[in-house]
């Protein structure tokens, strides 16, 4: 069984190997001698009532990834909106992106969405999926895990595809599900799959198919699962950080703007959980907006390839930061301290902003 919330399959899951090694057909056909038929039987029941519970767990809960971390600081790089077999200077992007890793020696890389464009892909054959990304972050500094979520444009190819293990097989560092969770000790990051929340794919999708199998017809109930099972994860969270990774904006001075359907179903939860940062794409851009009612900071890292689109706010309330041109971004945090760079397409620093969990900018 597959959760389509997560693309999980419960076969995965280490309890069924323990059942495969049980000896199902002694125990129903009673050849053992009593004692030990009892034994076995037991052990099967065992088994079969932790498995049961494990399923509806999997299927009622966020999947979470264990990500130690060997050091006292978490540091990952993101990037969004990138995959263009390395035109729009997705090639010059990820130069600098391998040249600032092999100073700050991440420990992952998270990307915002938009992997692949323009329509995702169109299977797990799809030359684009090295062409855009094993043949492009070449550098040994980028040859680390990289947790990716689905953007709008992965939606209008073969979604499966970018959730196969087939991928992975090809490419170690790639990983990719619709909702999931990162337990980097010091950070959690809860990735979420925000496309099928807008509604506009759906009522004027214009040209464009999207790939709504795992979510029609039942997209009211897979967004209120989802909704409700981060909500959950999120309080019972005990890490340092807590931080939410979409494809879409919640906040943004660029030309997408506000996400309305985020700003009602996700950041009130959001806001009353105690998130400290999240972390977009879809803008193709590089931003830092502050909340004006709570500590949430909202940073977008969609500069991965084709921007400078010349359309923006500058009165947005909360605007810290805005560049509209390629870029990327890096998070350094310890316990009490986070640090967050920006870095346009020549490896300069654009931006700089520091916090301490006492939520004192510097």
């Amino acid at each position: 069984m597959k959760d389509e919330a997560t693309g999980y399959s419960i076969e995965n899951h280490p309890l069924m190997e323990s059942l495969r090694q049980v000896e199902t057909e002694e125990c129903l056909a009673g050849v053992l001698d009593p004692m030990k038929n009892r034994s076995m039987a037991a052990l099967c029941l065992l088994l079969a009532a932790t498995l049961a519970l494990c399923l509806v767990s999997t299927l009622a809960k966020l999947q979470q990834i264990d990500h130690p971390v060997n050091s006292d600081s978490l540091r990952f790089l993101v990037i969004g909106d990138w995959g263009r077999k390395g035109q729009y200077n997705q090639s010059k992007v990820a130069l600098q992106m391998g040249r600032i890793a092999e100073e700050l020696e991440p420990d992952f890389i998270i990307s915002t969405g938009d992997n692949f464009y323009g329509s995702g892909l169109t299977g797990t054959d799809d030359p684009a999926f090295e062409e855009s990304f094993s043949k492009i972050y070449t550098a040994n500094s980028l040859q680390k895990q990289w947790y990716s979520v689905l953007g709008n444009h992965d939606y209008r190819g073969d979604v499966e595809a970018q959730l196969s293990p087939v991928l992975t097989n090809i490419d170690h560092r790639w990983l990719c599900m619709r909702s999931y969770i990162v337990n980097a000790e010091i950070a959690e990051i809860f990735f979420v799959d925000t496309t099928p929340f807008v509604d506009k794919y759906f009522t004027h999708p214009g040209h464009h198919t999207y790939d709504w199998s795992a979510i029609i017809p039942t997209r009211e109930k897979y967004m209120s699962t989802l909704l409700k099972d981060l909500d959950s994860a999120l309080k019972e969270s005990t890490a340092k950080w807590k931080i939410v990774v979409g494809h879409h904006t919640l906040r943004s001075a660029g030309q997408h703007g506000d996400t309305q359907e985020l700003v009602k179903d996700l950041l009130p939860i959001l806001k009353a959980d105690d998130v400290d940062l999240y972390i977009n794409g879809h803008d193709h851009l590089v931003q830092h907006i502050s909340s004006l009612d709570s500590k949430l900071q909202y940073f977008t890292s969609g500069g991965g390839s084709k921007a400078w689109r010349g359309d923006y706010d500058p009165e947005k309330k909360g605007l810290k930061f805005f560049y509209d041109g390629q870029g990327f971004m890096t998070a350094e945090m310890t316990e009490t301290d986070a640090e967050i760079i920006f870095y346009d397409v020549s490896g300069s620093v654009l931006y700089k902003w520091s916090v301490s969990k006492a939520y004192t900018a510097m």
